[in-house]
């Protein structure tokens, strides 16, 4: 069988070798976990066992050579279309909406379509398997249930007396119904990933496998590197060896113990706090804290031990053990190569191989680190810099006198700008000396160059002498100048000095001299 449907990134083939070849999961968990189909994950799996790879070796290949030996084969489409169940069910909540009249409505589309005995014991195949509800028992260290609370806590600002509402996070363990809460500041991608490092920290360890929901701080569709798991998410995933497995979209059931654990932590954790006044976010989660404790050594009453007693004696030695570094948040873009080998990250540059120049790569960055790749392979690592405007570059990066780079020369730079006026050609001379490598200056020049066409050449030679007067060295303030005007303005400064006022009243500092 060969991997069908929309196109799959790279990332995602090798998420499935690694939950089949590193985790062990079975087909239907991986297809959860990815948000494709049994039988499109059926068909990568078989490729890889054909091929007899293994993790390290699909770990270590780049997204052409994955690309090449895993890529996805071109099919037919059957031409007897099989109908949306879910779309039909759907329909058929409405009570004026009949089975006979979903079937006619599919016949006009697909007029070859099934008949319509089959088409009646298609649907009513899938809806009695869909009917039964299953009651799922947990191994324990298998699963980690994450959501949010619909009712939130509350917390004071001293200074300006506004009641803040921040989101209410829980995390509770399928084997031991173990219970984790804290309150955050958001649902945001970065406080979702905290929170759940804290999470496994209040645990001691990992689990196999978290559920979590469809917030958009842990699944996107919209995502570049990952289809559904969003990049921030998945990538603590990975640092902690978990596998993530989001819930289907309006299925409660996909989550009932979190549920039950949300509705637990409304009860006896922000009902508790209800008459306490808090002062900021640090505080509220002490007294969470608190309450926390008394929930987890609460006696149960189905089993008669506490959620503790039975995370101790059923699950803590299930878990796996914490890495040695706590995770620390990353974020990603993607960004092109600028003709000076450097893309920008939040008003800093970051060089990378110049051959690369006009390549779109993908930047994942932190507070300490920004690491860039090129179609899966990292080819730049620098420290993150803060500074606006600074450039941070490795020397191997640096072209060596290559003939595709030397059409971006500062004698090329140079001389466009001589053909547009001596101040012009200075300023640009003056920018680049100011750089310690002249490609650093690029970006500035080529935008002030080109202002002569926004513009005039007159004007921007203009602009170029009252920017050398005042050593204005950067394309922001030249293009300010000229976008208000002030470059045909005649400044105070400016103005020729007048002739010193001489009167016989007027004694001089001679006067004083001899008097004294």
């Amino acid at each position: 069988m060969q991997p069908q449907g929309r196109r799959k990134t790279m990332r995602t083939v090798k998420e499935i070798a690694r939950l089949h070849l590193s985790k062990q999961l079975s087909l239907r968990q991986i297809s959860r976990a990815c948000n494709l189909s049994v039988s499109t994950v059926q068909g990568y799996v078989k490729k890889i066992e054909t091929l007899g790879l293994d993790y390290a070796s699909v770990e270590q290949l780049n997204d052409v050579e994955l690309q090449t030996l895993l890529g996805p084969e071109k099919t037919t489409k059957s031409s007897r279309p099989i109908p949306d169940m879910e779309q039909l069910h759907k329909e058929l909540s409405n009570s004026k909406v009949t089975l006979n009249l979903l079937y006619e409505e599919y016949l006009e589309q697909h007029p070859t379509g099934y008949g319509k005995t089959q088409f009646y014991a298609l649907y009513n195949a899938w809806a009695k398997k869909n009917k039964a509800t299953l009651r799922l028992t947990h191994k324990p260290g298998e699963v980690m249930f994450i959501d949010f609370s619909g009712d939130k806590p509350s917390w004071i600002d001293p200074l300006t007396g506004e009641i803040m509402m921040p989101d209410l996070y829980v995390a509770v363990l399928g084997g031991s119904s173990f219970t984790f809460a804290c309150a955050v500041a958001s649902q945001k991608g970065e406080d979702f990933v905290m929170a759940t490092i804290k999470a496994l920290e209040y645990c001691g360890g990992c689990p196999e496998t978290l559920v979590i929901d469809n917030l958009k701080s842990g699944v996107t569709h919209a995502c570049y590197y990952d289809p559904e798991i969003n990049p921030t998410f998945a990538d603590m995933a990975r640092h902690y060896n978990l596998t993530v497995l989001p819930t289907r979209v309006r299925k409660p059931k996909d989550k009932a113990m979190v549920e039950s654990a949300v509705l637990q932590a409304q009860r006896r954790i922000i009902a508790r706090l209800r008459h306490r006044q808090f002062f900021s976010l640090e505080e509220l989660n002490v007294g969470i804290a608190e309450t926390l404790e008394e929930l987890n050594n609460r006696p149960m009453q189905l089993y008669g031990k506490s959620r503790r007693q039975r995370f101790i004696e059923l699950e803590q030695a299930c878990l796996t053990p914490l890495p040695q570094k706590r995770y620390a948040v990353s974020y990603w873009k993607k960004a092109k190569v600028h003709v000076d080998y450097h893309v920008i990250l939040e008003k800093s540059f970051y060089s990378v191989p110049y051959r690369l120049i006009g390549k779109q790569v993908d930047i994942r960055h932190n507070r300490t680190l920004v690491a860039i790749s090129y179609q899966g392979t990292e080819v730049a690592q620098h420290i993150r810099t803060f500074k606006p405007g600074h450039f941070v570059t490795d020397s191997r990066h640096m072209p060596h006198e290559h003939k595709q780079y030397m059409e971006w020369s500062p004698e090329r730079i140079r001389s466009w700008a001589d053909k547009i006026g001596k101040n012009t050609a200075l300023l640009i001379e003056r920018i680049m000396q100011s750089k310690v490598h002249p490609e650093h200056a690029f970006r500035a020049c080529l935008g002030i160059i080109r202002l002569a066409k926004t513009y005039t050449p007159e004007r921007l030679e203009q602009a170029s002498a009252k920017a050398l007067s005042l050593n204005l060295m950067t394309y922001r303030s030249i293009k300010s100048m000229m976008s208000k005007g002030l470059d045909k303005v005649t400044l105070f400064d400016e103005e020729e000095a007048l002739p010193a006022l001489t009167h016989q009243n007027i004694r001089g500092g001679g006067y004083y001299a001899a008097k004294h």
